[in-house]
């Protein structure tokens, strides 16, 4: 029987070839390890964030009235479609209304939500430049109920009375152009309306592509609108071309 070849120690190169091998599958054992304890970080914060997220579904009007800072849920039918103001917002939110108000929810990621379509959202209340509204972490705090609704109709009010009580509501105006139109760009333009009651301005955003090269002074018109806030005024945000109408 032929004898066997001796066994050869391994030379210092195939010895150093083989710790490297071995340090490299502990390395990735403690890369995996570590992976699988960050993700269950991750899913133990979703869970606690979960957790923490109110259960009762509050009306628009008392999720106004809470601290900012505080999380609620609450309901209601688009009224802005999502992404429609972002000129002026820097930010791809939508705005809610219900039976008993409305407000701005603002979102990073452009939702895809329409006009009339039925909503819950859980938020942080905050304040954007003296304006009340919602703030989403992501996605996830925005989800669609059903299916659209019927467009929710806007309520008449004096150009004096669009104030902290119509701010979030879709409200109409009806006056007389007092100036000429305001350039503000990047953000939009400015128009003056007065129906005697006292002026208001209407603020045009460039995202939403309504035109107003055509309004003049002297000029009696309709004007349909978020009822806004930025600093020390309100204002009416009109969403379409259709939101602005000449009156003969």
């Amino acid at each position: 029987m032929p004898t066997p070849p001796p066994r050869q120690r391994p030379t210092p190169r195939a010895f150093a070839v083989a710790l490297i091998s071995v340090a490299a599958v502990a390395f990735v054992a403690v890369g995996f390890v570590a992976l699988i304890s960050a993700a269950a970080q991750d899913a133990k914060r979703a869970a606690a964030t979960a957790s923490a997220a109110p259960k009762e579904i509050l009306s628009v009007a008392e999720a106004r009235k809470r601290p900012a800072g505080t999380v609620v849920t609450i309901e209601g039918f688009v009224t802005v479609p999502s992404g429609l103001f972002k000129s002026g917002t820097s930010d791809e939110g939508f705005a809610l209304q219900d039976a008993s108000g409305g407000i701005y929810v603002r979102t990073a990621a452009n939702l895809g939500l329409r006009l009339g379509r039925q909503v819950r959202v859980t938020g942080r209340v905050s304040d954007s430049n003296g304006q009340l509204i919602l703030l989403t972490a992501d996605a996830s705090g925005v989800s669609a109920r059903g299916r659209a609704a019927a467009h929710t109709r806007a309520e008449s009010v004096a150009t004096v009375r669009v104030n902290e009580a119509t701010e979030g509501r879709l409200v109409r105006v009806t006056g007389t152009i007092t100036k000429p139109v305001g350039n503000d760009l990047p953000y939009g333009y400015r128009l003056f309306i007065n129906d005697g009651s006292g002026e208001v301005q209407a603020f045009v955003y460039v995202s939403t592509g309504i035109k107003v090269s055509n309004f003049q002074p002297g000029q009696r018109v309709g004007v349909t609108g978020f009822g806004g806030q930025y600093n020390d005024h309100y204002e009416v945000i009109p969403r379409f071309q259709t939101d602005i109408r000449r009156i003969r």
